[in-house]
């Protein structure tokens, strides 16, 4: 049988939506929006560059998802209310008008939140490492969080439920649950921050219950087509160091549990940034071609996939389906159609990006909103 190559440039499918090639535009955290969470212009017009630039899918920021105890970070989006639905709604329009697919994020802090005291989290501990406060403000730790009780692991659910549905609303086309680097559904995850005896903590399976539970409830409370993903990773951002233990042998048994809820996409994280040093096992193995062993839906692949060479390889040793890129859109938000046209990109320079939304690439591709229409 011939062998067919695949290029980044393929057109594959999600649950049943084609997408015009293999790039998605991973999620990275801007904090642009309003301090009461509601997206602006400034945010419709960047993810419309990215969009305009060729990507075949946006997954966003992680957008919080309950006015309870979610919120991660100053002026990080919410889709907890209506004002913040609309102003999401205004995005996805923008997005759609390039007939590109765009996934919100859905976010719960948990224990790493940099604006509260009060957080919860599966056990009492409290997180390695300090808050990332901005300049004016000494770092300090994590507030030690609330172990949560069954009245806790109902609100987030329905937090969840209700987020997605208000997602749903605003036009997008899926939701990302986000279960990795170092947030609530990790902090389940990692043994070290999950001491629980009761049903949601012990074995991997265990482990997994809560985030199994909220995906099996998103996917019921939506329609057949909505696209439902989930995230995960090894390190974390307070803990870029971490691994989980056993390695190959672990992934492989997260791996097989997932499997049995068959999440829509799964997106594999590298918060590091490099693949090779954070998804490769010392057996030859990757966390990417284990969980595409197990799973029959699409694996995306991240961290340093701005390296065609090393995008295209995984694609043809079936370890991915796609592939997720950040610094290097942030670089240049027309990424896709630099490379296949064959033109330079923007290198990425680290210390001439800012937080801020406002780059020089960044062109404006519509008018503002009309504020009585909202898009």
């Amino acid at each position: 049988m011939e062998t067919i190559s695949k290029t980044i440039f393929d057109s594959p499918e999600i649950h049943g939506r084609k997408l015009a090639n293999r790039l998605v535009v991973a999620p990275m955290t801007r904090v642009s929006a309003t301090p009461d969470g509601v997206p602006t212009q400034e945010m419709a017009d960047y993810y419309e560059a990215f969009a305009a630039g060729g990507f075949g899918m946006i997954i966003t920021e992680g957008t919080y998802t309950d006015e309870l105890f979610s919120k991660a970070n100053h002026n990080q989006p919410g889709i907890a209310n209506t004002a913040q639905m609309q102003g999401w709604k205004c995005v996805a329009t923008a997005v759609h008008r390039h007939n590109v697919l765009i996934i919100n994020q859905l976010m719960h802090g948990g224990a790493l939140s940099e604006i509260t005291d009060e957080t919860i989290a599966p056990s009492a501990v409290q997180p390695l490492g300090l808050r990332a406060t901005d300049h004016t403000v000494s770092p300090s730790p994590f507030p030690m969080p609330r172990a949560m009780q069954a009245e806790d692991l109902e609100a987030v659910k329905a937090g969840y439920v209700h987020a997605a549905w208000l997602a749903y609303e605003a036009g997008f086309d899926g939701v990302e649950l986000h279960a990795a680097n170092g947030y609530l559904f990790d902090q389940f995850i990692t043994p070290y921050t999950n001491l629980r005896t009761d049903a949601y903590g012990g074995n991997e399976r265990n482990r997994l219950r809560f985030l199994m539970e909220v995906y099996r409830a998103v996917k019921a409370a939506l329609p057949d087509g909505f696209i439902v993903g989930i995230r995960v990773s090894e390190s974390k951002v307070n803990d870029l160091t971490y691994r989980w233990p056993g390695g190959s042998e672990t992934a492989r048994r997260i791996f097989e549990v997932l499997a049995e809820i068959n999440p829509d996409y799964l997106h594999i994280a590298a918060e590091g940034g490099r693949w090779e040093r954070e998804c490769r096992y010392p057996d030859g193995t990757s966390s990417n071609s284990i969980a595409k062993s197990l799973l029959k839906s699409p694996v995306i692949a991240n961290g340093g996939m701005h390296d065609v060479a090393l995008a295209e390889k995984l694609l043809n040793s079936n370890a991915a389906d796609l592939v997720s890129i950040g610094r290097a859109a942030i670089a240049s938000s027309d990424w896709p159609k630099l490379m296949a046209a064959g033109q330079p990109v923007i290198p990425f320079f680290k210390e001439l990006i800012k937080p801020s939304l406002t780059l020089a690439h960044t062109r404006r591709v519509r008018e503002q909103c009309d504020e009585s229409a909202l898009c």
